[in-house]
């Protein structure tokens, strides 16, 4: 009995010490990563209304819809939902495919209107609360993080989904979203070009977001996965993100796979409002963009752009890397309450596209 318990009490005593090395290694002020959403595949050769079926085994239907109706009843005005479904069917011959057939495709397999499924998507394009950052080290690497920031992240943290879309057996492009939600907020290009969108407060966004859909503009998120399928480099993904008319304001942080290709584009609805190079040779090697215009200073309680500015100098140029950055992204108040999820990701490095779900306590 006591030759049995000394092994044991080692063991113990082992795993204290590991325990306590692992706490002690964690940087101070950061939590730990976080989870892998679920990795899928969805193949741009299937039919639109088809392509996320398979998916669906991977979810609860009942926790599916119950979502649905909790997201639409708190995001979105009465009155907007009285407008939107009497007219469901004529809005979609407003919207461009695929997204229209995708759309179309999960609220006949969830059982919800497609009122609703439109309604859904609308309601993730607005107060997603982000912080995006773009840098490049000193031998010319580029990266680009974000942290995703957003009400329900009970509900979110549950349907994040890493998504590889696939055409003639090759990936075309991949990024971060949420189950139903047939946009992207996150995504790359492989070996072209990373994009991420921070939402820009435009006010009276349900009436303006309407009537510019209905002169076929896009969604903020429709522009980010358009871009990612049509666009062949950095200077065309750029130009594309900056000049489409979209629904709402927005922030599209750009990041290429050569040296000085990083740009921060403020939008609106029409066109930028500004463009915000990164320029690493006049000493700015990385950009930081939350929800505030950069030219100004941000509200002292929403400040999340002052300590990963600090964080980002601390660490330096040369330091900077996946590993790095997903600290800096990890810093209170850049991580959050409300953050779902973390990305790191780097075009040159396709395979090194990583997303993290976060709890943050």
């Amino acid at each position: 009995m006591g030759r049995a318990a000394a092994p044991r009490s080692r063991l113990w005593g082992l795993l204290v010490l590991l325990c306590a090395a692992a706490a002690a290694a964690a940087p101070p002020g950061t939590a730990p990563p976080g989870t892998a959403p679920l990795r899928c595949n969805v193949s741009l050769d299937s039919p639109a209304e088809e392509r996320w079926l398979p998916l669906l085994r991977h979810f609860d239907p009942v926790f599916l819809r119950t979502a649905v109706v909790r997201v639409i009843d708190q995001r979105v005005p009465k009155w907007v939902h009285k407008v939107i479904q009497p007219i469901a069917a004529e809005l979609e011959f407003f919207m461009p495919q695929p997204f229209a057939g995708e759309i179309r495709g999960l609220c006949k397999a969830l059982g919800i209107s497609l009122g609703d499924g439109v309604l859904l998507n609308f309601a993730y394009e607005s107060t997603a609360f982000c912080t995006s950052i773009i840098a490049q080290d000193d031998k010319g690497n580029f990266y680009h993080g974000r942290n995703l920031d957003y009400d329900f992240v009970d509900i979110l943290s549950k349907i994040t989904i890493d998504v590889q879309f696939i055409k003639s057996g090759q990936v075309a492009y991949q990024g971060t979203t949420f189950f139903g939600y047939v946009g992207l907020w996150t995504g790359q290009s492989p070996h072209k070009f990373t994009i991420s969108g921070d939402e820009r407060a435009g006010g009276g966004w349900w009436e303006n977001a309407i009537a510019a859909f209905l002169t076929r503009n896009y969604p903020v998120s429709w522009l980010v996965r358009d871009t990612l399928s049509r666009a062949e480099d950095f200077q065309s993904a750029v130009i594309r993100l900056a000049s489409v008319p979209i629904i709402a304001e927005v922030y599209y942080i750009v990041g290429g796979v050569l040296p000085k290709e990083g740009m921060v584009i403020t939008r609106n609805r029409r066109g930028p409002a500004d463009l915000w190079p990164l320029d690493p040779l006049g000493g700015a090697w990385f950009r930081v963009e939350t929800n505030y215009d950069h030219w100004n200073p941000p509200p002292p309680f929403d400040d999340r752009r002052t300590p990963a500015i600090k964080a980002l100098n601390a660490t330096g140029q040369h330091n900077i890397n996946f590993d790095t950055l997903f600290k800096v992204l990890s810093v209170k108040p850049v991580l959050n309450n409300n953050t779902v999820y973390t990305t790191v990701m780097s075009a040159a490095l396709p395979e090194k596209y990583q997303t993290w779900i976060r709890t943050v306590k």
